[in-house]
């Protein structure tokens, strides 16, 4: 139950970085990584690791986008 509830988090955050990888939409990593590590703590307490490994992933790529943008873009 918790890694579904862990995947739909996951999902959301995923079509949110999908939208804020545009360019000038940096910023909103900032909202994103925070839902997303919600979701990574609720993959971590299930026993699969599907909901884990997608938030792992989202968590990943919004890192690297505010590192190369610089925090903002």
């Amino acid at each position: 139950m918790l890694n579904l509830v862990s995947l739909c988090v996951g999902g959301i955050a995923l079509f949110w970085a999908m939208l804020a990888f545009l360019p000038l939409f940096g910023w909103m990593y900032w909202f994103i990584l925070p839902f997303a590590l919600f979701g990574l703590a609720l993959g971590a307490l299930s026993r699969r690791s599907a909901g884990r490994t997608l938030n792992l992933i989202v968590l990943a790529v919004g890192l690297m986008r505010l590192m190369i943008g610089g925090g903002l873009v």
